[in-house]
């Protein structure tokens, strides 16, 4: 998450602090076949964009406005929480299994900018 050419905080995809990794005890959503983009809430994991609005939270960082830097467009869940937090831009490589999230952030009117490596 940056502002002003300044950043405000990261995030990672990954189990919250101090929990066991899926990688290191199985992965649930592997095992019921789920996938990607479907049943959210039965991942033990973080998404990286939840975690840059919990980082920011956590050390009293205004996140309003700014840009967020990611892999993939975020998931609705995530595109909501995005939304609510104010920030005004979203920069990423590649789409995401979600229809929901490109609608919502259009109404919200937060800017998408899909960068390509070429």
């Amino acid at each position: 998450m940056v502002r002003d050419k300044r950043i405000l905080a990261t995030g990672y995809n990954g189990a919250p602090a101090g929990l066991s990794h899926c990688l290191d005890i199985g992965c649930l959503r592997e095992e019921l076949k789920i996938p990607s983009g479907e049943r959210h809430e039965l991942c033990r994991g973080l998404h990286a964009e939840q975690n840059v609005i919990i980082q920011a939270a956590y050390h009293g960082v205004s996140i309003k406005g700014g840009t967020v830097y990611c892999t993939n467009l975020p998931c609705s869940i995530c595109a909501k929480m995005l939304i609510n937090a104010g920030i005004g831009e979203i920069i990423y490589q590649e789409g995401y299994a979600d229809a929901m999230t490109e609608d919502m952030l259009n109404a919200a009117g937060i800017k998408l900018t899909q960068f390509d490596e070429a």
